[in-house]
């Protein structure tokens, strides 16, 4: 009787995860998208998914982007220190290592350093869900590919990146992999789709395919080639891509 029991509960315990994953919003392969991250939030660009900044958007702004009939995905960065955050000083020095090329202001984190950084990110993923976000995209998630300043391995990003999934859907929510695209296949299981930059311009797309193979959609940014150069071969694998000024305002070329 007592394993019977057991059985049960292992039973009930795997239909409640199952449930609460097909809970989730999964953005549906080929949906159309605005990424915005800089400037006043303008809301009439008519699309099903708005991806936005998760300090600075509003509770008020994500409902009324709801109201629109929108999901809204929570931009953060996971594995990078911003001086302009309101939690900056939460982090020790002993996690800050290089600056990011290009992004003053930016130093990558010690990701193997989990236990330090585990409070923090807890409370920006909790920030999310209180707004009412429908899915996060954590940024810098492939410290190790980078000269990050830490001996970063493939296996400590694996770890954390497996990490931060796990906690981002224990809010309810879903996640996004922000390129890492030499690790796609092996974190597919973990992820809800991807958001991935200028894959056309370094001829890497096929790598972000699995997403759309498995039914997860891709959502893929291009910032220098002319939509005639990248739009076509999109449609044929399933993207949703669009072309986009570097600083992320409110301009956007779509495929389609």
């Amino acid at each position: 009787m007592k394993r019977a029991a057991a059985l049960l509960l292992v039973v009930l315990a795997a239909g409640a995860a199952a449930g609460s994953a097909e809970a989730r919003w999964h953005p549906p392969v080929g949906t159309a998208w605005q990424w915005q991250l800089d400037g006043k939030l303008d809301l009439s660009v008519d699309v099903p998914v708005y991806d936005v900044d998760g300090f600075e958007t509003s509770r008020s702004q994500v409902g009324r982007l709801h109201r629109l009939g929108r999901h809204a995905v929570c931009y953060l960065n996971a594995g990078a220190w911003e001086r302009w955050r309101p939690d900056r000083d939460r982090f020790p020095g002993s996690v800050l290592g290089n600056g990011l090329d290009g992004w003053p202001g930016e130093r990558w984190l010690d990701i193997r350093k989990v236990g330090v950084l585990r409070p923090i990110m807890r409370d920006r993923i909790a920030r999310c869900a209180r707004k009412g976000f429908d899915a996060v995209e954590p940024d810098n998630i492939e410290g190790y590919a980078n000269g990050s300043g830490f001996p970063l391995t493939a296996r400590d990003q694996l770890r954390y990146n497996r990490w931060f999934a796990r906690e981002v859907h224990d809010a309810g929510l879903s996640i996004a992999l922000k390129n890492d695209l030499g690790q796609v296949r092996r974190l597919l299981p973990s992820y809800d789709f991807a958001i991935v930059e200028e894959c056309f311009q370094y001829k890497e797309c096929g790598r972000a395919s699995p997403f759309v193979e498995a039914g997860k959609a891709v959502l893929e940014v291009e910032y220098r080639l002319a939509r005639a150069d990248f739009c076509g071969k999109a449609r044929r694998l399933g993207f949703s891509s669009m072309r986009k000024r570097l600083g992320l305002g409110p301009w956007r070329q779509a495929c389609s």
